[in-house]
């Protein structure tokens, strides 16, 4: 249950979204892990302003504001015009709060969903990203941010350390600095009856001050897709490692929706190094209707004990797991709806709600 909004005002144009769907999603996935007294923390909404001529040069500025139950995201892009066989420059202030259950939280219910850890990131990035012009199959994306990453509370207080005492920054103290230099690389072929995809992410932290981060982290996704009569094969991998100076957010999270089903947000594991792999068949059942059955799978390459406090031993993960199940995809103009009926290893049977593409 939503309402979205258009408004012109001049040339600029203002995109309002306010989505209520949460209340079934979180009763089905998230266990309240932070108490809210307010009428508007019950709300997920959007705002979006766009204007095409800023300084009548044809400058684009882009501002955006996402809020969901327990995080929210803020985001201003501008970019002037230049020709079309050089790179768009887009500068961009990011704001984002978020709680770090991934790697912090705690596995329940057999694992089958992740309360909080009490550790959330309060992340600014200030920086250029550089929209390389794509060929026919590849494209890519380089930019160099400033990133100023500060964990808090629930409560909203500044903190340096865990529920058990150890750090959750690099460096030991309330905030990690760093200067990020990103380069993202995405291939993509189909036809008719199948596709590949490919994407490539590497970030490279520069030391421009001798107590800012230095490290090296890479990440990839392949995926196959092939249609099999009516029915349709979807297969991925997933995997990544990270080298040099590293703080416990940085670490590659195992499980939850968009990686193992059957676990909670980062109930698998949470390491150095990772690798997941996902295999889904659809089948049509009626026109707007699919059914699904999958198998995922993972582990972290027992990379976890490398990860400083070592957060996924304290709280007991296992570090590699195995989820299978089926479900429900229904398609229609108002967006995309996913039901999944997944078990994991721990035979602890778990329920997933997702929405995806909603239509502006």
């Amino acid at each position: 249950m939503g309402a979205q909004k258009s408004i012109h005002a001049g040339k600029a144009k203002i995109d309002v979204n306010v989505d209520l769907t949460h209340k079934l999603c979180a009763s089905l996935m998230l266990t309240p892990f932070r108490s809210t007294g307010s009428p508007l923390s019950l709300v997920i909404g959007s705002l979006y302003i766009k204007h095409p001529n800023l300084f009548g040069g044809s400058e684009k500025l882009d501002v955006s504001l996402d809020k969901g139950l327990y995080d929210s995201n803020v985001l201003i892009a501008y970019r002037r015009p230049r020709p079309e066989w050089l790179a768009q420059q887009s500068f961009v202030i990011q704001h984002s709060i978020a709680p770090e259950i991934g790697v912090h939280g705690v596995p329940m219910d057999n694992f089958s969903r992740s309360g909080s850890g009490g550790v959330n990131l309060s992340r600014l990035a200030v920086g250029l990203d550089l929209n390389e012009p794509a060929s026919t199959k590849w494209s890519s994306t380089t930019s160099i941010k400033f990133e100023h990453i500060r964990p808090l509370s629930d409560d909203g207080r500044s903190i340096s350390r865990d529920f058990d005492g150890f750090p959750v920054t690099c460096s030991g103290s309330s905030h990690d600095n760093m200067v990020v230099l990103r380069q993202e690389s995405r291939y993509a072929k189909a036809n008719d009856h199948s596709f590949c995809r490919l994407s490539l992410q590497i970030e490279q932290g520069i030391p421009v001050l001798s107590k800012w981060l230095i490290f090296n982290r890479f990440k990839f996704i392949a995926s196959k897709g092939l249609k099999l009569g009516p029915a349709f094969l979807l297969t991925s991998l997933t995997g990544g490692s990270i080298v040099g100076d590293m703080a416990p957010y940085q670490a590659f999270a195992i499980g939850g929706l968009g990686s193992l089903r059957g676990y909670g947000e980062g109930a698998v594991g949470s390491g150095r190094s990772c690798l997941v792999a996902n295999n889904e068949l659809t089948f049509p059942l009626h026109k707007m209707l699919e059914g699904a059955i999958f198998l995922d799978c993972g582990t972290d390459l027992g990379s976890g004990i490398y990860v400083p406090g070592n957060p996924a031993l304290r709280q007991g993960k296992p570090g590699c797991g195995l989820g299978l199940g089926y479900g429900l995809r229904f398609k229609s103009q108002f967006g995309h709806f996913q039901v999944d009926y997944a078990i994991n290893a721990f035979q602890q049977k778990t329920v997933y709600f997702g929405i995806s593409n909603l239509a502006s």
